[in-house]
């Protein structure tokens, strides 16, 4: 099934008419798939968001829709934004800018990837999408949000539209509030990672008095409780913290057999770092009995197999499995 289609260059006139018919039509196809499943006691669904697009797949095509229509009403020709070594925001920011005719600046977490650039996929596809890299250190990348450290930024790179780490503003849940659709409302259960808690606050907005939706942290700490509560409207949600496998971008063995069994079991790949933990978590919710029995589930697939590459590229030097999506 072919999920996008690229315009001839001649239609592509206006910026809004263009990414709206995009928008339209990809979300017309997004397919839900059954699980496969050892027990008839629930049954699970997971909804393709990675398929949305090739780059800007999943809960990032969600988060940067209204944001990059934002910054083309506020006349702004350079997005800024923030990220990690294997950030999929980072790809996906730079690939948009790319598609959507914006320069783009990361600002990425370890000055010591400043010169490691062609041994990670994420930012090598990012600089070749022309994104601009500034590295800052680890302790200065805390700050970041602080007004003195954007004033700099506007200093060292002119005027840009600001798009928040992971994409998550108002305008991010706004898209994310698109993601449940109104055949959804047979099931009881909306399941979906957590990084900075965008994702999970629109879905939260849309779903109905009769529906619960559970949150799987991929980083350690309670604080994403306050973050969430930023912008979720709703009381019925939540978060489920002891399946990050020790943290974000922290993997194991276990982990990896999961996501090369479920793989073959199902031929969908899951990225490493979010929904993996997420489905990982949920069969093992399922197998506790934490489901009331005919519980219809439904798994929200946020994307990011991009990040793959550089995960194996990790787990190769420490000699562990690799991740094996492919036939």
């Amino acid at each position: 099934m072919q999920l996008y289609r690229n315009k001839p260059q001649q239609i592509i006139q206006s910026f809004c008419v263009v990414y709206l018919y995009q928008i339209l039509f990809v979300l017309q196809e997004i397919p839900t798939q059954k699980i496969q499943l050892s027990t008839n006691k629930v049954s699970v669904f997971i909804r393709r968001e990675d398929l949305i697009h090739p780059f800007i797949s999943g809960n990032k095509f969600r988060k940067l829709k209204y944001n990059l229509q934002q910054a083309k009403s506020e006349n702004q020709e350079t997005l800024l934004t923030f990220g990690g070594a294997f950030s999929n925001h980072i790809a996906a920011t730079a690939f948009a800018g790319k598609e959507y005719g914006f320069k783009t600046i990361g600002i990425i977490r370890g000055d010591e990837l400043r010169d490691k650039i062609s041994e990670n996929p994420t930012l090598q596809f990012a600089q070749e999408c022309g994104m601009q890299f500034k590295f800052i250190t680890r302790e200065a990348y805390r700050h970041k949000t602080e007004a003195h450290i954007l004033d700099n930024l506007k200093h060292e790179f002119g005027s840009f539209y600001l798009v928040p780490e992971g994409g998550t503003n108002e305008f991010a849940v706004k898209g994310c509030e698109e993601i449940l659709t109104k055949e959804d409302v047979q099931f009881d259960f909306v399941c979906c990672a957590v990084g900075t808690g965008g994702t999970i606050s629109g879905i939260i907005n849309s779903i109905l008095p009769h529906q619960k939706v559970l949150g799987f942290p991929a980083l350690k700490g309670d604080f994403l409780k306050e973050d969430i509560r930023k912008f979720a409207q709703k009381d019925n949600w939540e978060i489920i913290t002891k399946y990050h496998f020790g943290g974000y971008g922290k993997v194991n063995s276990e982990l990896i057999t999961f996501i090369n069994q479920f793989y073959a079991e199902n031929k969908i790949p899951l990225d490493s770092i979010y929904t993996a933990k997420m489905v990982f978590g949920v069969m093992d919710l399922i197998n506790k009995n934490y489901f009331p029995e005919h519980s219809k589930i439904l798994l929200i697939h946020t994307g990011g197999i991009q990040g793959n590459a550089g995960m194996n590229l990790k787990l190769k030097a420490k000699k562990l499995p690799l991740i094996d999506c492919n036939d």
